[in-house]
């Protein structure tokens, strides 16, 4: 693609602010404060999840620079690794970072946009969800800059609704009940490191939009300068904002409003400033889990292109011109294939632990020898380290209490293998 229509620095920036701000932060803060027990531990693990996606930005930084072109995960380590590798990193964005993905955030949209209580008895369950992935696939399968122009102005308008609910919470309560509104829980000792390790893996999924810009990389102008930054800003961005939204959502309400709940945010809205600043609220998160759905549905397809172009998914997939289109409507019809079977809490643990894996992995890429250019005592390798240990140390602990967290990962890498041996020998 020519420089001049390329996408801009601030384009792959909210393309990753929009990945990122999904149905995570709207729905995992309830779960975690009743895991914690102590809002002021849920704002640590906001603020450790934001630093190690900090590090795993700059180290996709780093990533793109040696390999300067669209895929991703799958790019990475089909380069330097083995093909087998990528393609199962491929088929795990497939699976889990898009698909899954993609259904977790609609399928919280419904929940937020029409509940239960509100929803008509002639509209079926998963209708609004579904409405959602079409009409993403309809923008971006028909041109590329109108999905980028549709997406940046629908980012800018999420960033503005969201930082004047966090205004709109300050302004109404005293500053008393931001440190006496929801009290700790007693937690043992002995289960906390644990508790923290699986909050982290669940908070990893609402900051693993970070590497966004890198599945576009191609389609961007100056591409070894602004995809780089624009992860680093994007990431920034978004672990200011996790911060405020969570310093609302835990730190304010009574503990036993808000723990458990999946629907965190509009019920500490309504606790704040009744039904009004809710149904606000509920539309705030509908915008912004839209284009959460939006974003990945303009980034996934430019992966199912790339393993079509390199023969391991069929030709089909690499058609559609400037836009992606077949891939585009192929990732809608997975989407809502997911929609209609899934359930939001049952995706929680397992997109958290299969694409922190996966993104761990392909930050590993760095210290392989066809990669590595600089000596592995460098300072350059200190934030890939920091990654690694964190992502690979809290997937560790989160396992070792809740094994069976592993057996939906390991399913998904075992039927990538196999759909790998079935592509090469079609091939």
């Amino acid at each position: 693609m020519s420089e001049r229509k390329g996408f801009g620095l601030w384009t792959l920036t909210f393309l990753v602010v929009a990945n990122m701000v999904g149905a995570g932060v709207f729905t995992t803060s309830g779960f975690t404060l009743q895991s914690l027990g102590s809002p002021y531990l849920v704002l640590a693990a906001w603020a450790v999840g934001g630093l190690i996606a900090l590090a795993g930005a700059a180290s996709y930084g780093q990533l793109i620079r040696m390999m300067p072109e669209s895929g991703g995960e799958y790019l990475f380590l089909s380069r330097a690794a083995h093909p087998l590798v990528g393609f199962v990193a491929g088929w795990v964005s497939l699976i889990a970072g898009f698909t899954g993905a993609i259904a977790f955030a609609a399928t919280a949209l419904e929940s937020y946009a029409m509940p239960a209580t509100l929803r008509p008895d002639w509209l079926p369950v998963n209708t609004v969800a579904v409405l959602a992935v079409v009409v993403g696939a309809v923008f971006h399968g028909f041109k590329s800059q109108v999905g980028a122009i549709f997406q940046n102005i629908a980012v800018v308008l999420k960033l503005v609704l969201l930082g004047s609910f966090i205004v709109a919470a300050a302004v109404m309560l005293p500053i008393d009940s931001w440190v006496g509104g929801s009290k700790a829980v007693s937690v043992t000792a002995s289960s906390l490191p644990v508790a923290f390790a699986g909050a982290l893996v669940w908070i990893s999924l609402s900051y693993s939009g970070f590497n966004a810009a890198v599945y576009i990389a191609e389609e961007s102008r100056n591409l070894k300068k602004t995809v780089p930054r624009s992860l680093i800003i994007g990431a920034s961005i978004v672990m200011v904002l996790y911060l405020l939204l969570n310093a609302v959502f835990v730190c304010a309400p009574p503990y036993e409003i808000v723990a458990g709940k999946e629907d965190v945010a509009a019920v500490a809205a309504e606790w704040i400033g009744g039904h009004k600043l809710a149904t606000f609220v509920r539309v705030i998160i509908s915008i912004a889990l839209f284009t959460s759905v939006s974003s990945m549905m303009m980034a996934a397809p430019r992966v199912y292109r790339k393993m079509a172009d390199d023969g391991m998914l069929p030709k089909l997939l690499a058609g559609g011109g400037d836009a992606p289109r077949v891939a585009v409507m192929a990732q809608a019809v997975l989407a809502t294939l997911f929609i209609m079977i899934s359930s939001l809490q049952g995706l929680l643990s397992y997109l958290g632990l299969t694409l922190s894996l996966c993104a761990a992995f392909s930050v590993g890429c760095l210290f392989l020898p066809s990669v590595r250019c600089q000596p592995y005592i460098h300072i350059s390798s200190l934030l890939p380290i920091l990654y690694l240990v964190s992502t690979l140390g809290a997937a560790v602990i989160m396992t070792y209490g809740e094994p069976i967290q592993l057996i939906a990962t390991a399913l998904t890498v075992v039927v990538g293998v196999m759909a790998y041996f079935i592509a090469k020998r079609n091939s």
